[in-house]
């Protein structure tokens, strides 16, 4: 791991951030358009209780480092996959659709700050990398520059990144000719052959579906007497041989 500690290290990472949580924890998460943050479905969750945790009690900072960032923001509205369940007990069913697209209070314009495209997954070998905060390393980001695609299972992918606690919505990234795509978003760290892996979901037909109910909530949006209101969304609808924790 290369902690990106100056300006210089982390150019062309700005835009991923530390997506902080009622001053309790904290998550990372990525833009994927000025106005829009990718992350984990999980990280939208009060684990003891089960509950979605209100919007107001999170924001956006986008290239934090060593204690200040280059865009602060709030969150206007959250949604999690349609598929996505927090409580289900199966593990590979709760990575499949660990996902959550945030809309900003504000775009950001910040021409240091761009967002990065998606890809569809990766095959089995391919070498990603990993732009993360976690528990140990919370003042600045991350980067394994180089780790595996180990397997792809049931929309489960299996990687060689070392995750921690704080990595959960860390953008996994493959190197192309137009530069580091998201192709998966950190979920779970695991155990597997006495290994420590990294458990991501797959963006493939996921992401699609996740702009989809998006697009959907805005539509549905409620106008009150005082104007358009902020809410938070409610529950949704609806064997890697891995031993799951979510980091």
């Amino acid at each position: 791991m290369k902690r990106l500690n100056t300006g210089v290290d982390s150019r062309g990472w700005e835009g991923v951030g530390r997506l902080d949580i009622g001053g309790k924890g904290f998550c990372t998460g990525a833009l994927v358009a000025p106005d829009l943050v990718l992350t984990a479905a999980h990280c939208l969750y009060d684990k003891t209780t089960g509950r979605r945790i209100d919007l107001d009690q999170m924001e956006f900072l986008a290239g934090w480092r060593n204690g200040r960032a280059l865009a602060y923001r709030g969150i206007r509205r959250a949604v999690t996959h349609p598929s996505y369940r927090f409580n289900t007990s199966n593990g590979a069913e709760r990575v499949q659709m660990d996902l959550a697209l945030l809309e900003l209070m504000q775009p950001i314009r910040n021409t240091q700050v761009q967002p990065f495209m998606t890809a569809p997954r990766p095959h089995r070998g391919a070498e990603v990398g990993v732009v993360s905060y976690a528990h140990d390393r919370a003042e600045a980001p991350s980067l394994q520059e180089v780790c595996n695609v180990l397997a792809v299972q049931a929309g489960v992918i299996v990687l060689s990144c070392d995750v921690d606690f704080g990595s959960s919505g860390a953008p996994i990234f493959q190197m192309t000719p137009n530069g580091a795509q998201i192709v998966s978003v950190v979920a779970a760290k695991a155990e597997m052959d006495g290994e420590q892996v990294a458990l991501g979901s797959d963006l493939t037909t996921a992401y699609r579906e996740l702009e989809a109910e998006l697009a959907n909530n805005r539509r549905t949006f409620e106008t009150g007497p005082n104007g358009p209101q902020r809410i938070v969304v409610g529950e949704n609808r609806h064997h890697t041989g891995a031993k799951f924790v979510r980091p």
